[in-house]
């Protein structure tokens, strides 16, 4: 199709491209169309389907009969984040509604929406659906329904569905049977044998988390799990184990799948259960189904459909897939907060919809196995034999971890001390006391201001290491594989890249960029996987994933040799799209490596790292991991809901390596750096009476860790296994913790509050606290506090005035305790205020000495010079609330001193020492920790006010601190080229406001020059660091180096700066300037946050050593130096060349408000300007149509500058406006040569001929009807309908196959499924001149568009020489302006809407069209079709516009609402200006023949051969000359012969003469627009982006002065045709027996009920054939039902209310389809259904003449008979009547089979033919045609007279004797004792009495 070209013009088939979907909420709709269903098992159903989409329940109406046809759709829409969306389920239900609702299930389908999304097209397109029962496994399929799914997001569209709802041809089973639809059922067996380590902490059981985990608060408690397994919906859970972390479970969980199973992944949940109450959850893991089985789609070539298992029926020869098998295997939980966002360019390995939280909450150890035979035990609880033989999977090895943190940059600023926690599983995991503690935390750094705008650690020469140990199995087999695949693709997509960036299609090196591609990908591919069939631990998964990898390899290998150089880019990224499928493992056990970044003991930041692509294997280096040994750039994120979105935490530099311990025996990741081992202790004073000592520390110990925490006393601490110390203890100052904050800042605002309050006068006097910072915390006076040295007071102390204060600067409040300090301040004095302060202030600035800002640092830090360090010295001096400092204050009443001693390892071991890390350094800490006195602490930010530890938590272990020490700096020389940047989206700012780029590289950043405001800023400058230091080995740094990060700033009118995006590459590195090649620039994207990508920026960076002959020249390169910066060198600038620009000013469109707009053209320096529109509102064309200017452009497309459009409207008194403007990025597509020998230049429209065209020939009878032409030129089996408009979509679309028409051919039809302009042929109907979307220069958000320009461009080269020949000019004066405005009449014709959104309360909608151009507006809201989703206008609309004053048709479409305002279904908008000028005949398509008259008569103005002539004139050819029979013609330098066209006499009638044929021929050759009909897509601003619908239709544009059109085309909606059919039922035969009588024989009371489906209230019954014994049973019963019948579209329609209130009808179709059903009479009990019969009267098997030729397979659409066997079928309609005997079928025990036949007439009469032959329902009259005589029967009335007791017996007795025999005893002993009641009164008087007679 045309939408599918289109979306496949940058594709290679088998790439299915899918835009990435980003975390953030979204507009989705998910469309259900459900057609019919097939099949149904079931007696007498009375069925509807129920969907239930993401919990919200539609239902269809109720039918009758096993073959059902609903056509009805469901629309829901959603607006959810993408995981979420994909994680709701659809569940299709079909119900039967005349049973009870517990058993009224007939079968179900289900499936997920991410499933659909990922599907091609994101729809099941009409497909059959396999219904079975979940709680019934052996049932089956249940039957067959038919439908399509559509899950869209904002931008796609909706696969267009042309065919009819029905189609007979569908009812063949081979469509059951093909691999399409899940016949097969299958079997998921989950062996859940146990798990490990399953942690949930206190705060977090059952609560919501609101916070992170605190370090060292958070506590464990005992779980007591349960594993629950999801599979769309259905839940399976193992049983509660309680009070354990490592639950053994040993169950098989068995759940019924269908094959192939429409679902995404298998979600695994662990609950805790306490008391058997589902509580909390502890983790969840999914599995992807794709990743665990393949449908061997993947090696076909074809695009990768989520299909996750095939039926496994092997094609020969080809790859069939695999079903779902994972394990036995570990799969991991997590829990907690999810992943945020990842920036653009760094995506995670985790698929974001599977992603399940980021905390590790224990492993799930499983086997998943696949069973297609039989069903098995639900659970299992015996597993004896199976955990013996996986135990073989559960072997640990020891892993060793080790991260070397090389650098930390880009920080916010964070005021307290911050550390990194790394953790593998619960490995390093300080919150789990579990585990042995490891060195998994850094020690304690500050964060300092980088002197710009971000800040750093400062590591320097001293980078921290933590190392872990940790037991995980071995799958190094996994890994090699997996690494070896990683490193294909990666090399494939760095060579993407490089290939993406070349933009010049002539650049020089693309070529061979591409044969470098091709050799790399053939050598990676070739490169043999590690086979898995000979690893014992290797799994069923393994072997398969890895047959299914090898033959992929070797398909690509294969495909990589025979590519020619054609669709590079889509090729490759097809390649790409299928080896990513492949790539994940779902068997790596090993949990990622997190890396937390810690602040106030908080969790703030994390990166998360896959283990394989840091684990070692000793096999070889590209089996290893991608960062295994090598440095790496992490982007820090915060996780889900925390910190900005634009921002990032952190970029940290680390070198990591994961292996097992055994290969690390010589570990050395980094070529420089020696690692050294200390612990640490902290020895604390306090100055009591002038003396520093012990007292007036309080409780704070005399040796402590550095918060103050813990005590740690020298003699505590014991050397680790393995090693020894080294030394005695030193003190070591740490003087990065003393490092000043504000070290590199120019200049410093210093601030001290000076504190009053009132005494018991009333007056006021010092405070308490006479000095403080604005939180209240004490700080030196003001007259103490002394400028540092290197610094300079700029302004002394000053009184800050500018707050709300009074004259004197106080503010005044009232204390509330316990601080003492006043909530809120105000500026007036209060008699009851009790406290004021004021602010003091002052500048002090960095004086510019000899060291720049780092030195300064460093010499701080003393690594420049490092010196000895006494005993007696390194005290820290600080006072409380105050930093720490060197040298002492005095207010210093408390100082320390850091101890250190070193350890070093023992002999070698055969592993790294590192690793032997294990454990605390204290002696028997579980004793020291019970007896350990409350401690309290220093504060978090060390500013010495002291604060108690928690006293429920444990203290943290003391561990050793790991150093990676650099003795030698290496430095380096960083230039940066930057050229220019360009706006990618086109709908927002068009302009860069002062844009300036800030390049940040580690802890330095530079700024370019700030450019005015420019829609693509050209900075041309280059950024030159000097003197950078980087301590790794150059070679480290050349492998891996730090990234570049280049930001782009705006600075408005006010000075604030505001960021729009960052970019961030590695800069290439020279070791050596003699090899240097300069670095071409290439175009990198700048994003501000995820899936934001706003623009790119063209630039490269280099990173050069400076080595010792090279450091005295600073810097090392020659750059050009101009106007105070660097520019470019000269090997990169642009190299410029003359250049022509033509312009096209066409005229300007739909601009409002503006009285003469004129337009600015900018290109480079150079500008031209057209001559203002003097009368906008009359004719908005330029009077000069050609802008023409040259100048000097680079030639290299990359350099290319836009050329800006500027609309500037001319008020009163000279005063202009700049109202609109537009940016042309690239000039690329309009680059041409003009002195090429094929270049056809654009040509202007020719219109001076058309002024007096000639005529269309006259038809000679314009009232001949089609009729008469079908009647004379029948074929034998074709049907007798009239031929009309609709003929030729039902031709063209492929419906109504049954249908023929000999001369269909002559008039064909071609059916867009996108907008006209969409499809690719016709260029976008822009080809003449092309709209350019004009944008305010700020935009509003709502409506950022103000008008359109209308032009084209053609850039080529000019000639330098003034002498030398210039091109030929481009564009053509245009020659007659007064051609335009132009008059014209537009035929707009609505064929009809698809798939609406609905509207009302109902699910449906009153559409009704309204179209709009310019004031004229058509359409009536009383024209409406009502309750549809998909009405069928058939509406013509006729108006006269002037072209281009009102070019714009607006087509809206409403839903008609009684009281309520209409409600905006959606809208298109069509621009004619567009179609008439187009030279591809967009106004008017070509008809396929012409015809003079008839139903498919010419409707243009002109004939085909003036259409011919103008097109040659277009083109700038020569007319066509034919020869006087019209019959041959010379054209474009060929002759072509009428001959050629037609080999044969053409059969159609009305046809034109030979020359207008043949010149119609040439015209269709010449890809002109033929007659179509296009389909729009309808938007609405309520939901953007998302399809509201579609409208099929077109327009017709004729030209005044051409003369009058032709007739308009007639395509009113078909009305139905009356039938009546009649159907005698005369007797039946071999029906089953359900009674007795009483001589113990089987009858029935049989009687016949029919009805045409769709008309159940019309049913008829025969009488009742009284006691049949043989099964047969005699009728002579005459049924006549009414329908209203389209034979075209074999289809019935019935319109009728809903209910008695409703407004309108509602417009059913259905097929035309005859129930019969055969019944058991019973007076007393509901009647016994004996047999059903369908009959599709357009598809209908013959009968059989003889009951014994009767059978079931009569019924078989697709027997598996031969073709001579097989019982032919017919339609009713063409045959009229047919007589003969039928079977009927009933479901018994899941199966049909045959329980009667009927013999009957079927007959089909026109409503004249009916009134004819009149005839009454059943034998009443009129009984004729034929006449029915009462049947021969026994008198069954007489038969109970004859026998009244036998049949009394029989009715009563037999069923009912024990009721009669129970009511009989009941009546006895009640008679008995009435009679008792009554008499004994008498008898007791006369007894007590005794009178005496």
């Amino acid at each position: 199709t045309a939408l599918e070209a289109a979306r496949q013009k940058l594709m290679v088939p088998g790439y299915a491209a899918h835009k990435e979907l980003f975390a953030k909420p979204q507009h989705f709709q998910v469309q259900v169309k459900v057609f019919e269903a097939r099949q149904l098992m079931g007696n007498n159903l009375k069925p509807l389907v129920k969907v239930v989409i993401g919990g919200h329940q539609y239902h269809t109406r109720t039918k009758m009969g096993n073959n059902p046809f609903f056509n009805e759709i469901f629309f829901q829409n959603f607006h959810e984040i993408p995981a979420k969306f994909f994680d709701y389920t659809i569940l299709i239900q079909v119900l039967n509604s005349s049973v009870v609702r517990a058993h009224s299930e007939i079968g179900r389908f289900q499936t997920d929406i991410g499933f659909i999304y990922h599907s091609q097209g994101h729809a099941l397109q009409r497909r059959w659906l396999g219904l079975c029962q979940p709680n019934e496994p052996n049932s089956g399929v249940r039957g067959y329904l038919k439908v399509t799914i559509c899950a869209l997001g904002v931008g796609d569209q909706a696969l267009v569905d042309q065919k009819l709802p029905y189609d007979a041809e569908d009812t063949k089973i081979h469509i059951f049977k093909s691999a399409m639809v899940p016949v097969n059922l299958a079997y998921l067996q989950f062996f859940i044998y146990c798990a490990e380590d399953l942690h949930l902490s206190e705060s977090q059981g059952g609560r919501e988390e609101k916070s992170f985990n605190f370090l060292f608060t958070e506590k464990h408690h005992l779980v007591s799990p349960m594993l629950e397994v999801e599979l769309i919906g259905e839940k399976l859970k193992t049983l509660v184990k309680t009070q354990t972390e490592n639950p053994i479970w040993n169950e098989i969980l068995t759940l019924q799948i269908q094959l192939p199973c429409l679902s995404s992944y298998i979600k695994f949940r662990v609950w805790d259960c306490p008391k058997g109450k589902l509580w909390s959850e502890i983790g969840t893991v999914s599995l992807v189904l794709n990743q665990i089985s393949s449908t061997g789609a993947e090696i076909e070539g074809k695009c990768l459909s989520h299909l996750a298992a095939l039926s496994p029926s092997l094609l020969a020869g080809m790859y069939s897939g695999f079903l779902p098998c994972f394990g036995p295997s570990f799969l991991t939980l997590h829990g907690g907060f999810r992943a945020g966002t990842v920036f653009p360019g760094l995506s995670s390995s985790i698929p974001s919809s599977v992603k399940d939280g980021l905390e590790y909450r224990g492993r799930v150890f499983l086997e998943l196995v696949t069973n297609i035979k039989s069903h098995p035990d639900s659970r299992i609880k015996d597993l004896s034999q199976e955990v013996t033989s996986v135990e073989k999977h559960k072997n640990r090895l020891k892993y060793g971890l080790c991260i070397i943190f090389l650098s930390c940059t880009m920080m916010p600023n964070f005021k307290d001390l911050i550390q990194f926690e790394v953790s593998i599983g619960h490995y390093g995991n300080k919150m789990d006391r579990n585990y042995k503690p490891l060195v998994s935390t850094t020690q304690y750094s500050p964060v300092i201001y980088d002197g710009n705008i971000y800040n750093y650690v400062p590591w320097y020469n001293t980078k921290p290491v933590v190392a872990l140990t940790s037991y995980w199995e071995d799958i190094s087999f996994r890994t090699d594989c997996l690494n070896l695949l990683h490193f294909t693709r990666d090399r494939l997509k760095a060579n993407l890249d490089t290939l993406k960036s070349m933009r010049n299609p002539r650049d020089p090196a693309l070529l061979p960029q591409w044969r470098k591609l091709l050799r790399d990908l053939v050598e990676d591919c070739k490169r043999p996987l590690p086979c898995m069939t000979h690893q014992p631990k290797a799994t069923e998964l393994d072997g398969k994933r890895w047959q299914l990898r090898n033959l992929l390899l070797k398909e690509l290998a294969q495909k990589a040799k025979e590519v020619q150089p054609r669709d590079m880019v889509a090729t490759v990224e097809g390649w790409l799209y299928r080896l990513n499928a492949v790539l994940p493992e779902p068997q790596v056990s090993i949990p990622d490596v997190v890396i937390w970044l810690m602040a106030k003991e908080q969790r703030v930041a994390y990166a998360q790292v896959p283990a394989h692509s840091v684990l070692f294997s000793p096999t070889g280096p590209l089996h290893c991991g991608k960062f295994c040994g090598k440095t790496q750039t992490l982007l820090l994120q915060h996780p889900e809901g925390e910190g900005r979105k634009d921002s990032l935490p952190a970029h940290l530099r680390v070198c990591m390596w994961l292996g097992n311990v055994t290969d690390s025996w010589d570990l050395q990741l980094l070529r420089e750096g020696q690692v050294v081992v200390y612990a640490e202790t902290y020895e604390n004073q306090a100055k009591y009476k002038d003396q520093w000592g012990q007292q007036g520390l309080y409780q704070c110990p005399n040796f402590s860790d550095v918060l103050g925490h813990k005590a740690l006393p020298k003699e505590d601490f014991k050397e680790p296994l393995g090693w020894h110390w080294e030394g005695k203890w030193t003190v070591e100052p740490q003087r990065r913790l003393l490092l000043d904050t504000d070290i590199n800042k120019s200049q410093v605002l210093e601030e001290v509050y000076e504190n009053q309050q009132r005494d018991l006068a009333g007056a006021w006097v010092p405070a308490a606290t006479p000095n403080t910072d604005v939180n209240g915390q004490p700080v030196e006076a003001r007259e103490n506090v002394k400028c540092p040295q290197g610094w300079h007071v700029k302004k002394n102390w000053t009184v800050e005035l500018n707050h709300a204060v009074d004259n004197e600067g106080w503010e005044y409040g009232v204390g509330i305790q316990p601080s003492g300090l006043p909530q809120v301040w105000n500026s007036v004095e209060k008699t009851y205020y009790s406290c004021r302060r004021r602010r003091w202030a002052r500048v002090r600035c960095r004086n510019h000495g000899k060291l720049n800002l780092e030195q300064e640092t460093l010499s701080f830090l003393q690594l420049d010079h490092p010196g000895p360090t006494q005993e007696e010295e390194g005290w820290e001096y600080g006072t409380m609330g105050s930093k720490f400092h060197l040298n002492p204050q005095p207010q210093s009443r408390f100082r320390r001193r850091c101890w250190h001693r070193r350890l070093a390892p023992n002999k070698d071991k055969g592993i790294a020492p590192i690793f032997l890390l294990e454990g605390s350094l204290g002696k028997d800490q579980k004793r020291q920790e019970e007896n350990r006195p409350p401690s309290r602490g220093l504060s978090r930010t060390l500013r010495g006010s002291w604060k108690p530890a928690p006293e429920d938590t444990l203290p943290p272990p003391h561990l050793p601190f790991i150093y990676c020490v650099f003795n030698k700096p290496h430095y380096y020389q960083l230039f940066c080229y930057i050229y220019q940047a360009r706006n990618l989206m086109g709908n927002q700012i068009q302009t860069f406001q002062e844009p300036f780029v800030r390049l940040v590289f580690l802890n330095h950043s530079q700024c370019t020059q700030t450019l005015r405001s420019s829609a693509a800023p050209t900075w041309a400058q280059t950024l030159i660091f000097q003197h950078l230091l980087l301590y790794e080995s150059p070679h480290d740094t050349r492998e891996s180096p730090p990234l570049v990060v280049l930001e782009l700033w705006q600075r408005d009118s006010r000075g604030k700066e505001s960021f729009r995006g960052r970019s961030m590459w590695p800069p290439v590195v020279w070791l050596d300037v003699q090899h240097r090649v300069l670095p071409p620039m290439r175009w990198h994207p700048f994003a501000k946050e995820l899936g934001e990508e706003e623009g790119e920026i063209l630039a490269s960076c280099e990173l050069i050593l400076e080595t010792e002959s090279l450091r005295r020249k600073l810097p090392i390169l020659s750059v050009p130096w101009k106007n105070g910066v660097f520019t470019l060198p000269k090997s990169m600038q642009p190299t410029l060349r003359k250049m022509a620009v033509e312009v096209l000013a066409w005229g300007l469109r739909n601009m409002n408000q503006v009285r003469s707009p004129q337009l600015l053209v900018e290109c480079w320096e150079e500008a031209r300007q057209t001559e203002p529109i003097r009368d906008f509102q009359t004719n908005p064309n330029f009077a000069q149509s050609v802008l023409f200017l040259t100048l000097y452009m680079p030639t290299e497309e990359a350099y290319a500058l836009p050329l800006v459009l500027k609309v500037v409207d001319n008020k009163d008194f000279g005063q202009q406006t700049l109202v609109g403007q537009a940016n042309i990025d690239s000039l690329q597509p309009y680059f041409c040569d003009p002195w090429a020998s094929d270049y056809v230049p654009p040509r202007l429209p020719k219109n001076r001929n058309w002024a007096h065209p000639p005529p269309c020939p006259s038809p000679t009878s314009d009232d001949l009807r089609m009729k008469d032409l079908c009647a004379s030129s029948k074929a034998e089996d074709e049907d007798e309908y009239e031929v009309d408009w609709w003929s030729k979509l039902f031709w063209a679309t492929g419906d109504g196959k049954s249908l023929k028409y000999k001369d269909k051919d002559y008039h064909t039809l071609e059916v867009y499924d996108c907008e006209l302009e969409a499809v690719p042929a016709f260029q976008g109907l822009q080809d003449f001149c092309q709209t350019f979307k004009l944008y305010q220069e700020q935009p509003k958000s709502d409506s950022p568009v103000v008008g359109e320009f209308k032009g084209l461009f053609r850039v080529y080269p000019f000639p330098e020489n003034p002498g030398a020949p210039q091109p030929p000019r481009q564009f053509l004066v245009w020659p007659h302006k007064e051609d335009f405005p132009q008059q014209c009449l537009v035929r707009v014709y609505v064929v009809r809407a698809i798939n609406l959104q609905p509207q009302d309360y109902n699910g449906l909608c009153d559409p009704y069209v309204i179209l709009k151009l310019g004031k004229t507006k058509l359409g009536n809201r009383d024209m409406y079709q009502p309750n549809t989703l998909n009405p069928i206008f058939g509406t013509m609309f006729e108006l006269s516009c002037t072209i281009p004053l009102e070019k714009d048709l607006e087509i809206e479409l409403y839903d008609f609402d009684l009281f309520s305002p209409d409600d905006k279904i959606g809208t298109t908008v069509i621009d004619l200006e567009n179609r008439l000028l187009s030279g591809f005949g967009a106004r008017c398509g070509l008809s396929q023949s012409y015809c003079l008259s008839g139903p498919f008569r010419w409707r243009d103005q002109v004939p085909p051969s003036f259409l011919l002539e103008h097109h040659a004139k277009r083109k700038g050819l020569l007319p066509p000359l034919f020869n006087p029979d019209g019959d041959s013609v010379f054209y474009n330098g060929k002759k072509f012969k009428l001959q050629r066209f037609e080999p044969q006499p053409p059969t159609a009638r009305y046809l034109g003469p030979k020359k207008e044929r043949l010149a119609l021929y040439l015209l269709h050759a010449q890809g002109l627009v033929p007659e179509h009909l296009e389909t729009r897509m309808l938007y609405s601003s309520s939901q953007p982006g998302i399809d509201q619908g579609k409208i099929q239709m077109w327009v017709d544009i004729f030209p005044k002065k051409l003369g009058p059109p032709g007739p308009p085309v007639n395509i009113r909606p078909r009305q139905p045709t009356r039938y009546e059919l009649r159907c005698i039922i005369w007797k039946t035969a071999h029906v089953d027996l359900k009674s007795v009588n009483l001589s113990n024989e089987k009858m029935s009371d049989i009687y016949v009920k029919g009805w045409l489906f769709g008309l159940e209230k019309d049913m008829q019954k025969t009488d009742i054939h009284y006691q049949s014994l043989t099964g047969e049973g005699i009728f002579n019963w005459r049924f006549i039902f009414t329908l209203d019948y389209l034979v075209a579209e074999q289809m019935c329609v019935l319109s009728e209310k809903n209910y008695i209130w409703s407004l309108d009808p509602l417009v059913m179709k259905f097929p035309a389809r005859l129930i019969i059903q055969i019944w058991d009479n019973d007076i007393f009990t509901t009647d016994d259904f004996l047999g059903v019969l369908e009959l599709d009267l357009s598809d209908m098997p013959f009968p059989a003449q003889h009951p014994s030729l009767c059978s079931i397979r009569m019924m078989d659409a697709d027997p598996k008979w031969p073709h001579l066997l097989q019982n032919k079928r017919f339609s009713l309609f063409k045959k009229k009547t047919a007589t003969g005997w039928w079977p009927c079928q009933v479901l018994e025990d899941g199966k049909w089979r045959l329980s009667g036949k009927v013999k009957m007439t079927l007959e089909i009469l026109s409503e004249e033919d009916a009134l004819i032959r009149a005839a009454g329902r059943g034998q009443s009259e009129p009984n004729q045609y034929p006449t029915l005589h009462p049947p021969p029967r026994t008198n069954t009335l007489l038969s109970w007279f004859q026998s009244p007791i036998r049949n009394f017996c029989y009715v009563f007795w037999k069923r009912y004797r024990f009721k009669i025999i129970i009511m009989s005893i009941i009546l006895i002993i009640g008679l008995m004792l009435f009679s008792f009641m009554y008499s004994a009164p008498g008898y007791l008087a006369m007894s007590w009495i005794k009178p005496e007679l």
